[in-house]
């Protein structure tokens, strides 16, 4: 048996705004131990048996970013595969990429197990042990789902009736009311969003139950375009043709459509993360139920949550609060409100504010750059490359550069000239010269850029090669 664990990764970012942002959705924040929620998702299927290689279906912007994530903790050197979306198209057209994927590369009778990049399960081994209730039961045909044993009456999760393995029925998010009762009948279980099936069979069933969204997306993976090279198999759906997808969830499509559909029952510390509070709850408490990421200075504080990556925050007579602090952007909520976070990312992205979309810090493939500070008359950055990375050869209409070497030795293309750029050493690149950094070295190249012109705008520039594709 060929078991390919099939990671969704994507999101809005907008649940755990300001630390999640469109270009930095949730799955890539970092726990207290250091490891961001995809990577947990990566080991946690990874480490499972007959596992010949793990796939990503992910937003293509953030393939580098997924990449540069899995490198960290692939100790063993799995295969890794990916299909890019231009946009989300819901988990059903995912899907279907997914098993038309590994039906191609592994056959009709290899086993996908589906799982969602930002949820965290505590119990590795309770995890291992439903994977393998769920791959027998996908062995006969059936799609598995995993079913939660509820610990409250919780109004944020779908739930599942079931009798065994066998279910009985899907239900919507339920009221406080209807939750409690659920709880109370022992009958019903929570929607994990996690999926056990073999290829074949999935595409069976949107055969049979959403023929559309799988003939539209047969159709955008055939004319899409496909890559191979360094242990890394990529397929870029194309935009035009993914756009005619229709747009469902694998659950109302498929899953509350067949007969064919089992669960899996289990306890293994399961949580979706889906606000601040519950994040906050990783956290241990202090003696008056505080609990702290970062530096904080309290005085009759109670119940808090407080993040900070770099400031000191500090709080005085408070009670029941989430305050999060990042470079450019500090949130204060109620504690029994953090879910009502999402409203402000959409009136963020409703107003095109950078907030919304990325960090000061922004993540490329050839390493990172931070606004250090801004003006409309200038820009000072901090570039980070890494080691044999270098950025695409340029040219900017309106802007000049002055950049200083801090740390590192640079290779630069600066109009005619090709030169070495050595540590407190600079060079600078006037409006309209063609223009390329390289890290030719073995250790990170950080440098000082400063911008001044009367156009500061990152689309002012006119690439003429650049050596990163898509995959």
């Amino acid at each position: 048996m060929k078991l390919i664990p099939t990671i969704l990764c994507g999101g809005a970012g907008s649940r755990l705004w300001p630390v999640s942002r469109e270009l930095h959705p949730k799955p890539f924040i970092r726990l207290a131990d250091g490891q961001s929620l995809l990577q947990k998702a990566f080991i946690r299927g990874a480490v499972l048996p007959e596992v010949e290689e793990v796939l990503t279906v992910t937003n293509r912007e953030l393939f580098f970013k997924t990449q540069d994530e899995y490198r960290e903790v692939n100790e063993a050197q799995l295969k890794t595969s990916y299909i890019l979306e231009p946009f989300g198209r819901n988990t059903a057209a995912a899907i279907a990429a997914a098993a038309m994927h590994v039906v191609e590369t592994h056959g009709e009778d290899a086993m996908l197990l589906v799982l969602a990049a930002d949820h965290l399960i505590a119990d590795q081994q309770a995890f291992a042990n439903a994977v393998a209730q769920a791959t027998a039961l996908a062995q006969q045909g059936r799609l598995v789902t995993f079913g939660i044993q509820p610990e409250a009456p919780e109004t944020g999760y779908g739930y599942i009736e079931a009798e065994g393995n066998e279910v009985r029925r899907f239900v919507e998010k339920p009221s406080l009311e209807t939750a409690v009762e659920y709880v109370e009948s022992g009958r019903f279980l929570w929607n994990s969003g996690m999926f056990c099936f073999q290829a074949g069979a999935m595409l069976k069933a949107m055969e049979q139950h959403c023929p559309e969204i799988l003939s539209a997306t047969h159709r955008c993976v055939k004319e899409s375009r496909k890559s191979q090279g360094n242990g890394v198999v990529g397929l870029e759906l194309d935009s035009d043709c993914f756009a005619q997808v229709p747009d469902n969830s694998i659950d109302y499509a498929v899953m509350e459509q067949s007969s064919q559909i089992s669960v899996v029952p289990c306890s293994i510390g399961w949580s979706d993360i889906g606000s601040w509070s519950a994040l906050g709850d990783l956290v241990p408490p202090d003696a008056q139920g505080n609990r702290i990421s970062g530096k904080a200075m309290l005085h009759d504080v109670s119940n808090c949550y407080i993040q900070s990556g770099q400031r000191m925050v500090g709080a005085v007579g408070v009670d029941n609060l989430v305050i999060v602090d990042t470079p450019d952007a500090l949130l204060v909520a109620d504690k029994s409100r953090s879910q009502e976070v999402k409203y402000l990312y959409k009136e963020l992205k409703a107003q095109n504010h950078e907030a919304h979309k990325h960090h000061l810090t922004v993540h490329r493939p050839w390493g990172t750059y931070t606004v250090l500070e801004e003006d409309p008359a200038y820009k000072i950055k901090r570039i980070e490359v890494k080691p044999g990375a270098s950025l695409s050869l340029q040219m900017h209409h309106h802007r000049s550069e002055h950049w200083i070497v801090v740390s590192g030795m640079a290779k630069v293309i600066n109009g005619d000239m090709e030169l070495f750029v050595r540590t407190n050493e600079s060079t600078y690149i006037p409006a309209g010269h063609m223009h390329r950094l390289e890290n030719p070295g073995v250790l990170d190249l950080v440098m000082i850029e400063v911008q001044s012109g009367q156009y500061l705008g990152e689309d002012d520039i006119v690439r003429f090669q650049d050596v990163y594709g898509r995959v």
